[in-house]
C-alpha cells in the first residue's frame, strides 16, 4: 500500500492517490503564479519535485553567472572605451550600478531602464546594419529557408540558447505579475501578449541587424572577430572615425541590459522554484542575485574572453532549454493551473516542434562532444 500524504485543495481534503496509483501532478494550484511556483506545485511527487527543482536550479545558476561574466565584461570593454578608465574599475562601477538598481526594489524603476538601454541598442544597431549596405537578396536568401553552415552547429546552439533562454522564462512569467498584479486574467492576457509580441519583434529585428552588420563587414573581407577591438575596426570603413563609439554605445546597452536581466531572471527562477519569495526587496532573493552578480564581476576580473563565455553560455543554455520546454509545456496543459486558458491544439503543436528541434540540437550537440558521432 502507498501512504498518501494528505493535501488541501478548495477547502476539501484530496488525496495524491488514486485507485492504488501514486499521482505525480497536483490536480489544480494557487492562481497568479510564475513559472517555477507552477512546477514547483505541479510535480506532487517528492522525488520528481525535488530533480525538477535541482535541475532548474543548476541550470539557471551556472548558465546565470555565465551570462553575467560575459556581460559584465563586455559592458565594461565599451564603457573603457567611452571614458578611458582601466576595464577592472569599470567592471567594479558596473557590477555596482547593477547592484544599485536592483537593490531599489523598484520593479517600474528597472522597466524604465530596460526600456532605454534597448531603445539605444536597436537605434545603433539597425543604423549600423543600414549603412553596411548588406545585399538584401543574400539577407533574405539566409533566413527562407534557414540553414544551418558546416561547422557552425555550436554557434546555431548559442543563438537558440540567446534568443529563447531559460530564465527568461522564469523573469518575463514572474514581470507579469507584478506588472499585472490585479488585472483581470483576460485583459492581462491580451495585454501581456501584446507586450511579448512587441518585444519579440524588437527583439528580433535587432538580432537580425547585428548580423546583417557582421556579414556585411566580415564575412565578405573573410576577417574573423576574435575579440571586441576586432569587432569595431571592421566598422571603420563605413563609420570612419566614430566605428569605436558607436560599436562601444550599442555594446554597452546590449550588456548593460543583459547585465542587469541575468542576475534578476536568475533570482525568479531559483526563488520560485525553491518556493521563496519573489519580492524585490526580499532577503532570499537579493542574495542569489549578489551572489549571481558577485560570480560575475569575478568572471570579468579574470580577464576571460567575452565572446567565449558567453558562447559557452549561449550553447550551455541551448542543450538545457528542452528540459526547461518540456516542464512548460506539462504545466501549459494543466486544467487546474489554467482552466479554459491551457493550452490549445495549435498551441500544443506549435510547442511540441519548437521542443522537438531544440531537443534534436541538444542530442546532437552532446553526442558531437562525447565524440559519439561517426568522423
Amino acid at each position: 500500500m502507498h501512504r498518501a500524504t494528505v493535501f488541501r485543495v478548495a477547502g476539501h481534503q484530496r488525496s495524491p492517490v488514486r485507485g492504488g496509483r501514486l499521482r505525480f501532478f497536483r490536480p489544480c494550484a494557487r492562481r497568479r503564479e510564475g513559472l517555477g511556483e507552477a512546477l514547483r506545485s505541479t510535480f506532487d511527487n517528492t522525488i520528481v519535485r525535488t530533480v525538477v527543482v535541482i535541475l532548474v536550479v543548476a541550470a539557471i545558476g551556472i548558465g546565470g553567472a555565465s551570462y553575467a561574466g560575459g556581460d559584465t565584461t563586455g559592458t565594461s570593454i565599451a564603457l573603457s572605451t567611452l571614458t578611458n578608465l582601466p576595464q577592472p574599475v569599470v567592471i567594479l562601477l558596473v557590477g555596482l550600478v547593477v547592484a544599485w538598481l536592483l537593490f531599489t526594489g523598484s520593479y517600474k524603476r528597472v522597466e524604465r531602464v530596460f526600456a532605454v538601454l534597448v531603445a539605444i541598442m536597436g537605434a545603433v544597431f539597425v543604423l549600423t546594419a543600414i549603412v553596411s549596405r548588406p545585399d538584401l537578396g543574400q539577407v533574405f536568401s539566409g533566413i527562407f529557408p534557414p540553414t544551418i553552415p558546416d561547422g557552425a552547429l555550436l554557434v546555431t546552439i548559442a543563438l537558440i540558447g540567446t534568443t529563447v533562454v531559460p530564465y527568461n522564462l522564469f523573469l518575463h512569467a514572474s514581470l507579469v505579475q507584478e506588472k499585472w498584479p490585479r488585472t483581470d486574467t483576460a485583459v492581462a492576457l491580451s495585454e501581456s501578449r501584446r507586450d511579448t509580441a512587441i518585444s519579440i519583434s524588437i527583439g528580433g529585428i535587432i538580432t537580425i541587424a547585428i548580423m546583417t552588420t557582421a556579414a556585411a563587414t566580415l564575412f565578405v573581407r573573410g576577417v574573423e572577430a576574435t575579440t571586441i577591438d576586432a569587432l569595431a575596426s571592421q566598422l571603420e570603413p563605413v563609420l570612419g572615425p566614430a566605428a569605436d563609439y558607436v560599436f562601444a554605445l550599442g555594446l554597452f546597452s546590449a550588456g548593460l541590459t543583459s547585465a542587469i536581466a541575468g542576475p534578476l531572471g536568475a533570482a525568479y527562477a531559483i526563488s520560485s522554484t525553491m518556493g521563496w519569495s519573489t519580492e524585490l526587496r526580499d532577503t532570499k532573493f537579493r542574495i542569489i542575485w549578489a551572489t549571481i552578480l558577485v560570480l560575475g564581476v569575478i568572471i570579468a576580473l579574470t580577464g576571460t574572453n567575452p565572446i567565449a563565455v558567453i558562447v559557452f553560455a549561449q550553447a550551455t543554455n541551448g542543450i538545457l532549454l528542452p528540459i526547461i520546454a518540456a516542464f512548460l509545456l506539462v504545466v501549459m496543459n494543466r486544467p487546474g493551473f489554467l482552466g479554459k486558458y491551457r493550452n490549445g491544439p495549435l498551441a500544443n503543436t506549435l510547442g511540441g516542434i519548437v521542443l522537438v528541434t531544440v531537443t534534436g540540437l541538444a542530442v546532437y550537440q552532446l553526442a558531437d562532444v562525447f565524440g559519439l558521432l561517426p568522423a
